[in-house]
């Protein structure tokens, strides 16, 4: 049976969440396989909401078997408060599992995080300030903190010493602030020991089991393709690989077990924090779009930075990744446009640019040319069928699917379950 990767194909917040749990009522098992809680999920189910920070989005589906994989790193205190909060809602969450080889954020990394956003001023990233960056630095250093490590105190203890050696310089003589002191540290990580035991596993090895018993697994994608580190708008990018290989190497399942990658991505265009944004609206279109479509963090509640659909990042998207299908989200939100932009390609210093450009700075001072598509003002939240939408925004879905670089096999018309057409059967 096949493993599917769901995978944001722009800048973030483009619906994965609920595309996973739409999927999750007929799936087994579904991992995230990287990031933190740095990057969360909005899923309404039956007109409540959820947000979800670290915990994969199949959570809300009683069928499956929600699993942190090895590539995340793990704030320990929020893990546990989202975990009490879905309880204290009637969510279960028993069967979540995390892997014994996942990093764990310590207390040092987001101090860390705050102060060198501030220290680098006008060049500053935009991070979340939760101390991802740093894990994943420390991770790479060989100085990470795993989650079985907190099982064996004495292994902590000489891990947690070796990493403050070099932390407690850079804060105490660079960025003149308190040193930390390793038993703070250790002690941060005990008190979590006997709730978090029973959900340790070797997660490698449960996922490749459950392939071969002929299971489903949905691999979830934090953040999204240009946030990837290699392949994103490098340096305002996340520090983990949020593309389809980074999916399998976050998850340790191997690449020829996947059978699907399926890429988010709404019918415009949004992104949070610094970085370049050639389509981006800085008049009361951006306005509306923001308010329409709820364009705030589920993390921190900033103001996403909202634009038209961006062709040319669908197509790198699509090629980056190798998607086998788009999801199209939020196409409800460009209901009473009269005429809708797409941007097909760009123009830099008179160059047209139909492919992403190779350097940052070509994309930095890249200008969109756009193509524009008639709009239509009938409510599209009830559409069940393509066949349900206006004439002009099934021309319009077919233009995206045309310029974007594979099929759209899925459109949401609402932020719920049910708000969804189905073009091609995602899991067939």
């Amino acid at each position: 049976m096949p493993a599917l990767v769901v995978v944001g194909a722009q800048w973030g917040d483009e619906g994965k969440g609920k595309t996973t749990d739409i999927l999750g009522t007929r799936v087994d098992y579904v991992v995230k396989p990287n990031g933190g809680n740095n990057a969360g999920h909005t899923v309404v189910v039956g007109g409540e909401k959820y947000e979800l920070k670290l915990l994969p989005a199949g959570i809300l589906s009683p069928s499956v078997t929600p699993v942190i994989g090895n590539g995340v790193v793990v704030n320990l205190e929020a893990l546990f408060e989202e975990i009490e909060m879905l309880e204290s809602r009637g969510a279960d969450t028993s069967k979540l599992r995390i892997s014994a080889d996942a990093h764990l954020v310590a207390p040092y990394h987001q101090v860390l995080d705050k102060v060198t956003e501030r220290f680098l001023g006008k060049r500053a990233i935009g991070t979340t300030g939760r101390g991802i960056g740093p894990t994943y630095q420390d991770k790479v250093g060989r100085l990470g903190i795993r989650v079985q490590d907190i099982f064996d105190e004495s292994i902590l203890r000489q891990k947690v010493e070796g990493a403050l050696r070099q932390k407690n310089e850079l804060l105490l003589k660079v960025y003149n602030r308190r040193a930390v002191e390793t038993e703070e540290i250790v002690e941060h990580f005990l008190q979590y020991v006997d709730r978090l035991r029973p959900m340790v596993a070797d997660t490698s090895l449960l996922l490749n089991e459950a392939l071969d018993a002929g299971e489903v697994v949905v691999m979830e994608g934090g953040q999204a393709t240009m946030l990837d580190v290699d392949h994103g708008t490098y340096p305002f990018v996340t520090s983990s690989n949020p593309t389809a290989g980074g999916a399998v190497v976050g998850s340790g399942i191997g690449p020829t077990r996947v059978s699907r990658v399926v890429g988010i991505i709404k019918a415009y265009t949004t992104r949070v924090g610094s970085g370049p944004f050639p389509t981006e609206l800085f008049d009361d279109m951006g306005v509306h779009l923001q308010k329409t479509g709820g364009e705030f963090g589920v993390n921190t509640g900033r103001a996403r930075r909202c634009g038209w659909y961006d062709a040319v990042i669908a197509r790198y998207a699509s090629r980056v990744n190798g998607f086998t299908d788009y999801v199209l989200t939020k196409l409800d939100v460009l209901t009473g446009i009269e005429q809708i932009p797409v941007c097909v390609a760009y123009d830099v210093d008179g160059v047209r640019h139909d492919q992403m450009p190779m350097s940052q700075s070509d994309f930095h001072h890249a200008t969109p040319i756009f193509e524009h598509f008639d709009g239509w003002t009938e409510d599209i939240t009830g559409a069940r069928t393509f066949e349900d939408l206006p004439e002009n925004a099934q021309k319009y879905v077919l233009a995206l699917e045309a310029m974007s670089g594979c099929r759209i096999s899925v459109i949401g018309v609402g932020p719920d379950r049910e708000q969804s057409i189905v073009r091609h059967d995602l899991l067939d």
